[in-house]
């Protein structure tokens, strides 16, 4: 597939309190295995555009966004919730985390590409309409979905599969009919929410100690089916690592074999559907090598699909 990796340095601006799990060397474990790879190459490499305050209204109400503006600090840090922060340059990240799906799908559309990764931060799964939680300020998988459909695309599908559950995405599009939204994530675990499916919500809660097994099983059983039934005319994948084996912020035993195997069945269903591409946006991931290691196997699948 003819990939773009999106990415930005403003990105790295973006700092919480010392030892935040969420930090810049996330973006640089990517960056240098892609690198080390030699996968660099194969990959059209994009720097994200600024995103404006029309697109993150795109979901996002007017006071959620008039308090990020507000409470960016002039020194030092602001406490948007008990896990998240802003410095005096996180709104140069939040701009082009946002963006870089903006170009996605503007790259897509244009038939420029077939799928993209976006290496970007913070991340954006756990806000919702509303409110910044969870290391998200903003929801660029959510921001990106309204402007696909903005621009004339009828059917999206949501794919998370961050240890976590998504329930700011699933709370922005859980009575949108036209946005399918399908979530696996360790359980019981923060956010802890409430497990509920509806025609447009798949939640898939897994045990801990799940492993790849399991993600072959939800997905064959359960997915593949609501996807063929659902016929989204693009993808987005909601790519959070930290349900790796590594990875200390969860307790699920993915390996870099199962994100690959996870990366060419959708590829596989987008051919098989006719959807017009997949964009990846960066969640979760804390241990850095095997965050490198994963994220760069899930763009190697989408190279070579």
């Amino acid at each position: 597939m003819r990939t773009a990796v999106i990415s930005h340095p403003h990105c790295r601006k973006h700092k919480m309190i010392a030892d935040h799990p969420e930090c810049p060397a996330r973006l640089d474990a990517i960056s240098d295995r892609l690198l080390a790879s030699g996968l660099d190459i194969a990959v059209s490499q994009k720097q994200a555009p600024s995103a404006t305050l029309d697109h993150i209204a795109l979901v996002h109400d007017h006071a959620l966004i008039d308090r990020v503006l507000t409470q960016l600090p002039e020194h030092g840090l602001t406490e948007l919730d008990g896990d998240t922060w802003l410095c005096p340059d996180s709104f140069k990240a939040i701009e082009r985390a946002v963006g870089a799906g903006i170009l996605a799908v503007d790259e897509i559309l244009a038939g420029n590409l077939d799928a993209a990764f976006c290496n970007v931060r913070p991340p954006g799964h756990h806000a919702n309409q509303h409110t910044s939680a969870g290391f998200c300020v903003f929801n660029n998988v959510a921001i990106a979905t309204a402007y696909a459909k903005q621009q004339g695309i009828e059917r999206i599908a949501i794919l998370d599969i961050d240890v976590h559950h998504g329930n700011g995405t699933q709370d922005i599009f859980k009575s949108d009919p036209d946005v399918l939204f399908c979530s696996l994530f360790q359980y019981p675990f923060y956010p802890n929410t409430v497990i509920e499916n509806t025609d447009s919500v798949l939640n898939s809660p897994l045990a801990i100690a799940s492993d790849g097994n399991d993600l072959r099983a939800l997905y064959e059983q359960q997915w593949l089916p609501k996807l063929k039934s659902f016929s989204p005319q693009l993808i987005l994948i909601s790519a959070g690592f930290d349900a790796h084996l590594e990875d200390e912020m969860g307790s699920l035993k993915f390996i870099e074999s199962d994100y690959q195997w996870f990366t060419e069945q959708v590829i596989n269903f987008v051919r098989d559907s006719g959807a017009l591409g997949i964009i990846s946006y960066l969640e979760g991931g804390y241990d850095l090598s095997s965050l490198g290691r994963s994220a760069v196997t899930h763009i190697k699948a989408l190279v070579n699909g």
